[in-house]
């Protein structure tokens, strides 16, 4: 058994309340990992605080925010846009994450859905998934044709140019995490009863058409590269890590006032 080096001051953070619910919480007991939880928290809530901050200086601006999250199946992105958002003023912003389109939908132009959940004066709106489902997901499930497919990605950087143009503040990020980290995660999602509910049909076959994914997402990256906003690929295979990162890119994109009182 390796031998733990603990410091007087991971001690001291093991001997506080959250030290030890961390640490009672999960078995086989693990100090290290009990340690680096209670680390997390206290990054997470003074990121949480710069959110708020971010929050009221796009209020009192009439900003408007779009930060959308992209990435596998089981990546995070749901459990990043929670932490991001459990602290901030729900009135001023919303959570879009949206069903198949209806028959209506699939008659229209293809961003046309997603034009209709963007932000107003004063809001942000995080996209759990967003128009990129169509460079990505759609074109490995079938869900769409390929013709639809070079529509999409002949318009997406002049789509997102125009956003941009009209004062909407645009965030991409896609969160990366390895087929054996994927696997991982849908076992656990399966074998737990209050998260069965998140296993689809599209995630079933996530781990057989890995490969397809990878060859659309290196497309999607290639040709957005050379439209008006980038792309930041966050490492998520460490879901606390991955949500620190997530915070610092958004915080770090937004030129909020970060003196102003809150």
């Amino acid at each position: 058994m390796r031998e733990i080096e603990l410091t007087d001051e991971d001690v001291q953070i093991l001997n506080t309340n959250k030290g030890l619910r961390a640490l009672l919480s999960n078995e086989p007991y693990n100090l290290e990992k009990a340690v680096r939880y209670v680390n997390y928290e206290k990054k997470l809530k003074k990121l949480q605080v710069e959110l708020i901050r971010m929050q009221h200086w796009a209020i009192d601006e009439n900003e408007r925010i779009i930060v959308i999250f992209e990435g596998r199946d089981a990546a995070g992105k749901g459990g990043a846009i929670r932490r991001i958002t459990e602290r901030m003023n729900p009135r001023h912003l919303r959570i879009v994450a949206l069903p198949k389109p209806t028959e209506d939908e699939k008659s229209q132009w293809y961003f046309q859905r997603y034009v209709k959940q963007f932000p107003k004066a004063g809001e942000i709106v995080f996209f759990d998934r967003s128009w990129y489902n169509r460079a990505v997901v759609e074109p490995v499930n079938g869900f769409c044709t390929n013709k639809e497919y070079e529509i999409f990605m002949n318009q997406v950087n002049d789509f997102e140019r125009m956003i941009v143009e009209s004062g909407i503040r645009l965030v991409k990020i896609y969160m990366s995490i390895s087929k054996r980290e994927q696997a991982k995660r849908f076992e656990e999602i399966k074998n737990n009863p209050l998260k069965q509910w998140k296993m689809t049909p599209v995630d079933e076959k996530a781990q057989e058409l890995w490969d397809v994914y990878t060859e659309y997402k290196n497309k999607m990256f290639d040709i957005t590269k050379k439209g008006k906003v980038k792309w930041k690929i966050i490492k998520a295979n460490r879901k606390t890590f991955a949500r620190v990162n997530v915070i610092n890119h958004i915080l770090k994109s937004i030129p909020y006032d970060k003196n102003k009182v809150i």
